[in-house]
């Protein structure tokens, strides 16, 4: 039997084309017999109209074969059975029954009765649409048993509808949809593909008390991602899984393209960034641009970023090797596919930023255009106990760039600083500091642009708090939250890198740039919020632990000081804070005497020096 089964799925179309050819017999068999309901007194002659249409049978079969093909009826999928479909089939039958009416009209085939065709096409269309919608409503019934999770569809709109139907015919989908809900109170208890709509987001918890649910699919493609955020939030506080659909017009058709489970940045509530495009391919176009700390989490992506506004040429700057190797392959790859960046030459070159002689030579061999410098150390606890390699490689690193740059006559130089260099609490962000305090006091260098990106947190990033709470989580537990109260500020790889790049369209006299981070972020919320959404509860099934403050760490982020003043750009997700007067002179000359005592000094005299140079440092 399986077997058999298997045969007919290999010669599906061949099955479905044997079944239409039955079908369409069958429906002139049975035309006939209603033509001749009534007693009949002469079978003789009724005998001879039966033969004539069982003769001419296949002409009939002929006409309908060639409208089939055209139509191609015998290649659709009766799961998905539809509109379409009955209007394709409805066509097909129409136009075949019909000309072969006016042939046995016009073109007498002697004895014939000329209504058999016209009744023939309406048994025809009752049974070859009857046939496929029995077919699609057991398979559903069928699948819907072989279903153990029940869930609900927050959205009974379009979008809700077809995720629906798209559910309902996936075997690949272990859930029974019982209901929908929507916040529009009107359509509460309406029925939409005969599934009821049981109330408002803000009812769940009282729906879950009538109903068992176990997964929520969210189908609100309008929805602002604020909207998005509260409506995960009030899910996980009923303790149920989310995904979310991914919605696409394709063709002027909609679509839906797939579920996935909720990430942590649906979570953020923040729209999407619009960039200035014009802006940023002014400075980027046909030019050669280099990224120091390339192979890094936001070099890497602000490489990607780059390569869409077509520079002649990118430079890859980097002294980690492997991280920058896999980046090239990732771009090889892609441009290999899709030959979308054949325009430019990516170029991958090891060197430290520490190396002055090396950015020289770079500089100097591609003539580059803009740099943007996102090479440092980052780590708090790490640069905590070794604050002398930081000031190597975050301050006179980012010194000698500039001054390479200047040097160089480069266009634009951008550095990637962080909300940790404002009123900064450890080594990290004391330096951070220091190199926003060189890009300030180099404004007036007549050769290059110059400006500063500040923002906090980036979600995913290497050694950020998101990869390791899901790796915690992988292990069973606990999550390791530092303290209950803890806040931060928190963006995504990508959304950091778009408004980098926008930020550098303004750059000009030392400028820095904040970035709009939103509102700050409960990290033990954000604990709480992964367990949930990897399907565990927390505190029952993953614990949550307290390890405490590391050392210079922050309860709360920064963007600004005090006293910067701080504007508005044409961009509303990106504001400058003024530049502040600082004496350039005096400056370097405590830098020059920094460089000259760093080998020499200790730990903790370099900490103690940082103290001295930074008077917000606390």
């Amino acid at each position: 039997m399986s077997s058999f089964s298997s045969l007919i799925r290999k010669n599906r179309e061949l099955s479905l084309f044997l079944l239409d050819t039955f079908t369409i017999v069958l429906a002139y068999i049975l035309g006939f017999l209603f033509r001749f309901i009534d007693p009949v007194e002469n079978i003789a002659l009724y005998s001879r109209y039966f033969m004539k249409m069982v003769v001419t049978m296949p002409v009939v079969l002929l006409i309908n074969y060639v409208f089939f093909y055209l139509l191609k009826i015998n290649r659709s999928l009766w799961k998905y059975t539809g509109i379409d479909e009955v209007a394709r089939i409805g066509f097909a039958t129409v136009a075949a029954n019909l000309i072969w009416f006016l042939i046995v009209s016009y073109y007498p085939v002697k004895p014939y009765i000329r209504s058999v065709p016209i009744i023939g096409m309406l048994m025809q269309l009752l049974l070859m649409l009857g046939i496929r919608f029995a077919y699609r409503a057991y398979r559903n019934r069928y699948l819907l048993s072989q279903k153990h999770h029940t869930a609900v569809i927050i959205g009974a709109g379009s979008a809700g509808a077809l995720l629906y139907r798209d559910i309902l015919t996936n075997d690949q989908i272990d859930a029974n949809v019982i209901g929908y809900i929507d916040d529009n109170p009107g359509l509460t208890g309406k029925r939409i593909n005969g599934v009821p709509v049981l109330g408002r987001v803000q009812d769940i918890t009282e729906i879950l008390k009538n109903h068992h649910i176990d997964v929520v699919y969210i189908a609100i493609p309008s929805a602002s991602k604020k909207r998005i955020a509260e409506i995960v939030d009030t899910c996980s506080a009923a303790g149920l899984r989310t995904q979310i659909m991914d919605y696409r017009v394709k063709e002027n058709l909609q679509e839906v393209s797939s579920l996935r489970e909720v990430s942590v940045e649906d979570l953020l509530g923040r729209e999407e960034v619009h960039l200035d495009t014009d802006a940023i391919s002014g400075y980027l176009k046909d030019k050669v641009v280099m990224v120091t700390g390339g192979g890094g989490s936001i070099g890497s992506e602000l490489c990607r970023q780059i390569l869409k506004y077509k520079p002649v040429k990118l430079i890859v700057y980097d002294i980690y090797e492997n991280n920058m190797y896999q980046l090239q392959q990732e771009i090889l790859m892609h441009n290999r596919k899709t030959h979308e960046y054949e325009d430019t030459e990516v170029i991958c070159r090891i060197g430290s930023v520490r190396d002055s002689v090396r950015l020289d030579e770079i500089l100097d061999e591609f003539h580059v255009n803009v740099v943007f410098h996102a090479a440092a150390h980052k780590h708090v606890p790490l640069v905590e106990d070794s604050p002398k390699e930081a000031v190597k490689n975050n301050v006179f690193g980012t010194w000698n760039t500039l001054h390479a740059c200047i040097a160089h006559k480069v266009e634009r130089f951008i550095l990637i600083s962080t909300d940790k260099a404002v009123n900064p609490t450890n080594a990290m962000g004391a330096t951070k500091r220091l190199t926003e305090l060189i890009i300030q006091a180099s404004r007036d260098n007549g050769v290059t642009r110059l400006g500063a990106v500040r923002f906090g947190n980036v979600l995913g990033s290497n050694g950020s708090v998101i990869p390791l709470f899901r790796e915690e989580i992988l292990q069973g537990g606990p999550v390791t939250v530092t303290d209950p109260n803890i806040e931060r500020y928190f963006m995504t790889i990508p959304e950091a890198a778009s408004l980098v790049l926008q930020a550098g369209a303004y750059a000009d006299q030392g400028d820095i740039f904040v970035l709009d981070m939103g509102t700050r972020v409960k990290i033990l919320k954000l604990a709480e919020n992964m367990i949930t959404l990897s399907g565990y509860k927390p505190y029952e099934d993953i614990d949550i632990e307290f390890i405490g403050l590391r050392p210079g760490e922050k309860m709360f982020e920064e963007i600004s000081l005090g006293n910067e003043k701080r504007y508005k750009t044409a961009s509303n997700r990106v504001f400058v804070n003024e530049p502040m007067n600082i004496d350039s002179n005096h400056f370097f000359s405590e830098l020059k005497a920094l460089r000259d005592r760093i080998d020499t000094d200790s730990d903790e005299a370099i900490h103690a020096e940082l103290f001295r140079l930074i008077e917000e440092y606390k």
